[in-house]
């Protein structure tokens, strides 16, 4: 048996050879180091942008906190100030005490669905001024009354404003009336007796400045109560005295008895201590 003889393959050229044929230029194989290791071309890039929240955030960190340091001192420097004032002066609250009370006239309607309340108090106020060195400034006062039951109004009434020396007692007197007011039935007629006593609560509101030397404070709120004041209804006037007529025709009227004031109001002059509240307006609220 013969044996067969088998012709090599051609090889495949190198990809440089294969594609280089064009222009007519063998490619080398392998490639020189020249074509292996070239330099990229340098494309410059845009800078990466910063993130501005971190640098946000922390500029609001430092601020809060200097902000808080400036609050703590300013409390530091208002509590010292406020102790040194207080070692130095001794601040105490105005006292204000009713002396004597008297209802002068009382007039309620008998109606059963509307009745109408007319009236007058005189207030005897004494006010002491207990510090040493202070001296008070008030603004107008605005009294008030109602019955201490149900607080059926019982009228309004004002006081000029005054200066208060220190370790001085003014006495001061004061009005309160009210002309045709519509009250509650209900509670008209439990409360105000005309004949008897019957028990009110007197406010009074005002600002009040405090004086140092030549310094002067800002004016604040006072409000003034004082309860446990019994008022006696004033005793009805006399009839008028009947004519008497003679044998001959002829009328006489006798002269009226003589009234005195005192005859007609009661005063009550059981001294009552008032409660002295100062109100303190922050913005919208009061305190």
């Amino acid at each position: 048996m013969a044996d067969r003889a088998y012709t090599a393959a051609k090889p495949n050229p190198p990809p440089a050879m294969a594609n280089g044929g064009g222009n007519g230029a063998t490619a080398s194989f392998p490639a020189p180091k020249s074509q292996m290791y070239q330099r990229p071309i340098y494309r410059p890039q845009a800078p990466a942008k910063r993130r501005r929240g971190r640098s946000c955030r922390c500029n609001f960190c430092c601020c809060f906190c200097w902000a808080l340091l400036v609050v703590i001192l300013l409390a530091l420097v208002a509590a010292v100030a406020g102790g040194a004032f207080y070692l130095l002066y001794r601040p105490q609250r105005p006292s204000f005490t009713v002396s004597s009370v008297r209802l002068t006239a009382l007039n309620l309607s008998s109606s059963a669905t509307a009745p109408v309340l007319t009236d007058s108090i005189q207030l005897t106020v004494t006010a002491k001024n207990p510090n040493k060195k202070l001296v008070y400034f008030y603004d107008d006062f605005s009294f008030s009354a109602a019955t201490a039951a149900n607080g059926i109004p019982l009228g309004d009434g004002s006081v000029p404003g005054f200066a208060h020396a220190a370790g001085n007692t003014t006495i001061f007197t004061a009005t309160i009336a009210a002309t045709g007011v519509s009250v509650d039935p209900n509670g008209a007629s439990s409360d105000i007796k005309k004949s008897g006593k019957f028990s009110v609560a007197v406010d009074a509101e005002t600002h009040a400045g405090v004086k140092v030397g030549s310094l002067k404070t800002k004016k604040i709120g006072i409000q003034v109560h004082c309860e446990g004041i019994t008022v006696t209804s004033p005793r009805p006037a006399p009839p008028p005295p009947k004519a008497v007529k003679l044998k001959n025709g002829t009328v006489l009227a006798s002269a009226p008895a003589p009234v005195e004031s005192d005859t007609t109001a009661t005063v009550s002059t059981a001294a009552h201590s008032c409660k002295v509240r100062v109100r303190v307006k922050i913005w919208k609220w009061t305190f």
